[in-house]
């Protein structure tokens, strides 16, 4: 059985040290997502997006870093977690780039929060929140085929604080500097000599913490100038001039811009004397960069088109490129990306991106990446003839665990709810040739964490979260014709409604107008086109699109409508599923006794509640499923039983069988087979999959597959597959296996296991398969705690 990856959708860890673009090697931009490292190329054309993930780290990616290799074939990546470990990872070009992990360290007493390297040199540091930085060699063979590393130096932080960047730069041919900062308002510089860093110099002026440093030489001259930049939370950039020599370098007109005179003392201009082994430095404040409107984030350097910039990123959801300008040496910001959000701070779904936290340069310089609050990243492009930065197509992803997962009815698109309080829409775009997944539409923003969702057509579905009730969402008609455009679906759109929002301070999707461009919105009479509030209204052309939505889209405009609330259930929602025709959905809630693990039943025509609830279960029903005619609904539940409702001549069900100890802990997800409506699995928490057959006499157990750790997830093909049964299982390990069973000897199975590099790195939640597919190609929909949702290819040729 031949198993590839399809699509990988991940968020990434919201960290300014978290990510790193490789201008050397590879050229991939690497990104701590959850525990794992995700892999991207922003410039594929293809845009596959995430292309691997390495897994682990056993808690949370905090800092990543590409050490420069100088060889276009190998990239070496270090990674630091809040497992306090440092992991070394070599990467190199098969056909698809390959990562292995070569070096584990733990040094560090607490979370790695920095790694800063530093090109022509096998030196790099780390910082950890144990108030320590390590200076670390990187031993190497030419070809990186042998990697060792070791620890030089650690510097205990004093007074003592937490640094949150650390840079390096190379201050003549016997010494490197480096700064650090953090949880103070200063700047510790320090000078190697030989092998030894010293603090040399304390700098002050910046108000707030300090998130990010980046050294740079001023030109490409052998004698340049270093410059340092330091952003902080007082929003503010300050510039620093490390000068060779003992006379002082002139004084940056920049400090006598009129427009500074209000920041008064802060703009001292005081002289720090510093020396290496062989030659006497000053360290001068250089210039003030004023701009940002709240905490910034990031600030790198890079050469471009023979000119300086500077890239910076804020909490004010913009990204800002510097320049000096060349006849009065002030500072300029040339370009601002980003939003210009009036509702900012606010982070509901008509509300801002909560602030930008990354902000990286391409190995060209000609495109930049930011990320944001909600996991996704955006992307620009510079294009030379417009001399303008043009928005393009990046990767999203969900940034907590991803809890449900369900295909449409025609299998045209995948839906998913998470602990991030969203539901996702993925789907492909079938762009001539090509095809590529991307999410589509962000159907539902939430104040719960979602737990489970199902599709009731094409154009509508059910979710249910941590609140007492389930919401229906119909499909909007914007969304319908961005689908019928970019993923050729055809959309029955006569009865669909135009765009939704959420209101300030409201949790209810709620339906709205879209308007042509030139009609003017009337508010009590008065023409409001000049100060309409965006959250009320959309315009005809914010929805027509010819490529994937960017992330602004995603979280105002490609919300659907709430059309149903469904109440009943006293605590929050565990399972939800719908009848094959559509006409019921049956739900559970989390319960303790008898009395709230009931299941109910509503009908979808008038959205009624078909009494009374069915009680059997003791504790939380973890899942439902409809037999594939209707005649049974499956529930299973932490109470170790399984139950069978059958469905009466009234429409009523009744139960018709249970088993009290079906499995010996506690049942966690459970599938019927397809045509042979008889046959239905379980899966539990002692490790074992259980095949069930329905005869005259009862119910019969007719095999048990076992696992290597609990069984979280079971899923049936909803086709019998050249006379076989074939399932997929997945565990709290994150392993999935692909199971058959012949259909005519249910004893008879096989299993195989698909590799530990595809697997997610921690519980998997649900799995789907996608209807509509042709026998021998099937695909696999996945959804994990690590925060990724998995599209696999299956090729089924080995069943004959």
């Amino acid at each position: 059985m031949n198993v590839t990856s399809e699509y990988i959708s991940i968020g990434a860890n919201r960290n300014p040290g978290a990510a790193d673009w490789d201008s050397e090697g590879l050229q991939l931009l690497a990104f701590g997502a959850d525990n794992s490292i995700a892999l991207w190329d922003p410039l594929d054309h293809e845009l596959r997006g995430v292309r691997s993930l390495l897994k682990g780290h056993t808690k949370t990616v905090n800092a990543v870093k590409f050490f420069p290799t100088k060889s276009s074939h190998i990239s070496v990546l270090l990674s630091g977690s809040a497992d306090h470990s440092l992991r070394i990872w070599r990467g190199h070009r098969a056909p698809e780039p390959q990562f292995e992990l070569v070096e584990t360290i733990n040094e560090h007493q607490g979370p790695i929060t920095r790694i800063s390297s530093l090109l022509g040199s096998n030196v790099f540091a780390t910082g950890g929140s144990d108030g320590i930085v390590k200076i670390w060699k990187l031993l190497h063979e030419p070809d990186f085929s042998a990697i060792r590393v070791e620890l030089v130096q650690t510097i205990t932080l004093a007074p003592r604080y937490f640094p949150l960047d650390l840079a390096l730069a190379t201050l003549d041919e016997s010494s490197l500097v480096l700064a650090v900062a953090g949880t103070k308002s200063t700047i510790q510089i320090f000078i190697s000599y030989d092998t030894q860093f010293q603090l040399v110099a304390t700098l002050t002026g910046h108000e707030g913490w300090i998130r990010a440093l980046d050294f740079t030489y001023e030109t490409t001259d052998q004698d340049s100038d270093l410059l340092l930049a330091s952003a902080s939370q007082d929003k503010y950039i300050r510039l620093w001039r490390v000068h060779r020599g003992e006379d002082l370098p002139a004084v940056s007109s920049a400090l006598n811009d009129p427009a500074l005179g209000i920041l008064g003392k802060s703009l001292s201009n005081k002289a720090h004397r510093i020396q290496s082994g062989t030659t006497k430095y000053s360290i001068t404040f250089e210039a003030l960069l004023l701009g940002h409107e709240d905490w910034i984030y990031t600030a790198s350097w890079r050469h471009r088109g023979g000119k300086l910039q500077l890239l910076s990123t804020s909490e004010d959801n913009s990204l800002a490129i510097w320049e000096s300008d060349p006849t009065s040496g002030v500072w300029v910001c040339i370009a601002r990306l980003g939003e210009i959000s009036a509702q900012k701070g606010s982070t509901s779904a008509t509300g801002s991106a909560g602030g930008f936290w990354v902000g990286l340069w391409s190995p060209d310089t000609d495109t930049v990446v930011s990320l944001g609050r909600t996991g996704s990243w955006r992307k620009w492009t510079y294009s030379a003839s417009n001399d303008m930065w043009a928005q393009k197509v990046a990767i999203t992803g969900h940034v907590r665990e991803v809890k449900g997962l369900c295909w449409s009815r025609n299998g045209t698109y995948l839906l998913t709810t998470s602990s991030d309080q969203t539901t996702r829409l993925f789907s492909q775009w079938k762009n001539g040739e090509t095809s590529s997944w991307h999410e589509f539409s962000r159907p539902q923003i939430h104040g719960y964490d979602l737990n489970c969702i199902d599709s009731i057509t094409d154009t509508q579905f059910v979710s249910g979260a941590d609140e007492k009730l389930l919401r229906v969402f119909d499909e909007p008609k914007g969304v319908a014709q961005i689908l019928d455009q970019l993923c050729k679906t055809v959309t029955a759109s006569a009865q669909l409604l135009d765009a939704a929002n959420v209101p300030v301070l409201g949790l209810s999707n709620k339906a709205i107008e879209v308007v042509g461009d030139d009609e003017p919105v009337e508010t009590d009479g008065i023409d409001e086109r000049e100060a309409i509030d965006p959250v009320s209204i959309v315009r005809k052309s914010t929805l027509e699109f010819d490529h994937p939505p960017y992330e602004d889209h995603l979280a105002r405009h490609l919300l659907w409508p709430e059309t149903e609330k469904l109440y009943g259930h006293g605590y929050e929602i565990s399972a939800v599923a719908t009848s094959n025709d559509g006409t019921l959905v049956a739900t559970a809630c989390r319960a303790s006794s008898v009395d709230h693990a009931v299941i109910r039943l509503y009908d979808t025509k008038e959205w009624l509640e078909v009494k009374p609830p069915l009680k059997a279960h003791s504790l939380t029903v973890t899942a439902l499923q409809f037999s594939y005619d209707g005649t049974y609904l499956l529930s299973v539940g932490r109470d170790r039983q399984w139950v069978l409702w059958e469905r009466n001549a009234d429409s009523v069900y009744t139960l018709k069988f249970s088993n009290p100890k079906g499995h010996t802990r506690m049942i966690l997800d459970a599938t019927w087979s397809s045509v042979e409506q008889s046959v239905f699995l379980t899966a539990g928490r002692d490790k074992a999959i259980k095949i069930w057959q329905i005869t005259e006499k009862g119910v019969d157990l007719k095999t048990t597959v076992s696992a290597d750790s609990a069984v979280t997830a079971v899923a049936c093909h909803p086709k019998v597959l050249r006379n076989r049964i074939v399932f997929a299982y997945g565990t709290e390990a994150g392993y999935i296996g692909i199971g058959s069973s012949s259909s005519q000897a249910l004893e008879q199975f096989d299993v195989n296991l698909v590799g530990t590099r595809l697997c997610p790195a921690k519980t998997i939640s649900q799995l789907s398969w996608r209807p509509h597919e042709e026998d021998s190609k099937q695909q696999l929909a996945v959804a994990s705690d690590d925060t990724s949702v998995r599209v696999f290819n299956i090729s089924l040729d080995s069943y004959q």
